[in-house]
């Protein structure tokens, strides 16, 4: 099976996914999610419960995804862990690495100004304007 082949099955897998949750049947009384067909392709039985308040866990997409995986993709193994590569390590190792200018510029301003004690006008001249005589 190519790429293009399991992109279909996926997007077929999806449509269905989404017509189990958009048609089932909602139970008020017991508070459940009844699905309302046979889902052969998504392991789900007609009248299963998809959906309940309490202790239970829904079926997952991604977990359907692998069931229905072709055994030579299934062959790949899984991601490699972010310590050994990948996206994370490159942050880590390259780019939290590098110098910052611009923070380390307004840093440098900050102390400038800190230095330099600038006085702001008084209010009314100097009487305060709380108890200003009317």
């Amino acid at each position: 099976m190519n790429y293009a082949e399991w992109r279909e099955t996926v997007g077929d897998l999806r449509k269905q996914w989404k017509k189990m949750w958009r048609e089932r049947i909602d139970d008020k009384v017991l508070a459940e999610g009844i699905a309302n067909q046979e889902f052969p392709k998504l392991f789900v039985e007609q009248g299963s419960v998809i959906i309940a308040t309490r202790d239970y866990r829904p079926p997952d997409f991604e977990e359907i995804l692998e069931k229905n995986k072709p055994e030579e993709m299934k062959s790949q193994g899984p991601p490699p862990n972010p310590s050994e590569g990948g996206y994370g390590k490159f942050i880590r190792e390259v780019i939290c690495n590098q110098k910052r200018y611009g923070l380390e510029d307004r840093h440098r301003r900050v102390q400038q100004r800190k230095g330099e004690k600038k006085s702001q006008p008084l209010k009314h001249g100097g009487r305060g304007w709380l108890h200003h005589a009317r």
